[in-house]
């Protein structure tokens, strides 16, 4: 049972916890919308020098449903993701500012979302991107190297640091791994916290079967995937040390729970399912590639 300090607590952050600013426009922010679309994006490559033991971007591309070069979304956007499968900077610093420029172009004063591993040094992208979202899931070199199979933490980190001063949101985007990164992750916010992120964006994570066995092989605990309540437990433990913020559909639908339940203990009992048959397709149109 809870401490009524504990609660107290618990329930003053979890009625103020926010969404991050990439969110901002989501679909997902709407209930009354019964299939919300994610942004619209700009998709580069599906190529990744990474291999992270729950991506949903490789197991896209083994089920050959990845999408082609281009730009996906309505052509008033008010924002566009670079991009949400694969690694963008892998085909060149240079070639992704020309995409970026092209699609401000087009678009005009649109909020360019940079999606990145962030082993690929971007800070010449400042004054082109509004957001960087940064994925890191581990506070240490061997956990990151199980993870993703590479060693490359420092890397992340020194390109975190470098890109602090950027005129952007700086977003680390992590995903919860129960059993295996819940301590690592209040140690990585307080790294983050001390190099000055804007934003700690922690996402729970959704288990697809191609990646099942290697989850598993790490301690990845099924049950507790699908707990709310360890999950927000852990965004909790976040918080002392940085910005933490939460997905923005996770977010609204919390709002609703949390209006139903009569005891915050009640939290122990709702559950997600945290089993994907596979990722989900774009649902966008595909409209254009740039040339540059």
């Amino acid at each position: 049972m809870f401490s009524n300090d504990f609660i107290d607590d618990f329930k003053k952050f979890i009625l103020k916890v926010d969404y991050p600013k990439h969110c901002t426009f989501c679909e997902g922010l709407d209930l009354s919308i019964k299939e919300p679309k994610h942004h619209p994006s700009y998709e580069i490559t599906t190529a990744c020098n990474l291999n992270c033991i729950y991506c949903y971007s490789k197991v896209a591309v083994r089920n050959k449903t990845a999408p082609k070069e281009g730009y996906y979304g309505d052509l008033n956007p008010k924002a566009v993701t670079i991009s949400q499968y694969g690694e963008p900077l892998l085909v060149g610093v240079d070639k992704v500012a020309k995409i970026i420029e092209r699609l401000k172009e087009i678009f005009g004063d649109v909020r360019i979302d940079l999606q990145t591993n962030g082993t690929i040094d971007f800070k010449d992208l400042d004054g082109l991107i509004d957001i960087a979202m940064v994925s890191l899931d581990v506070a240490n070199p061997k956990s990151y190297r199980i993870v993703t199979g590479k060693n490359k933490f420092y890397d992340v980190l020194e390109n975190v640091e470098n890109a602090v001063n950027m005129d952007c949101i700086l977003t680390v985007r992590s995903v919860f791994l129960p059993n295996f990164n819940d301590s690592e992750l209040v140690n990585l916010s307080k790294i983050l916290g001390d190099i000055g992120v804007d934003e700690h964006f922690i996402q729970p994570c959704s288990v697809y079967n191609e990646c099942l066995n290697d989850l598993l092989s790490v301690g990845f605990d099924i049950e507790r995937s699908n707990s709310l309540y360890d999950y927000l437990k852990v965004v909790y433990d976040c918080s002392e040390f940085v910005n933490v913020v939460i997905p923005g559909c996770i977010k609204v639908v919390l709002d609703e729970i949390l209006k139903q339940l009569d005891d915050l203990s009640d939290l122990k009992f709702v559950r997600r399912n945290s089993i994907a048959r596979e990722p989900p397709k774009i649902r966008r149109e595909w409209r254009f590639a740039v040339d540059v």
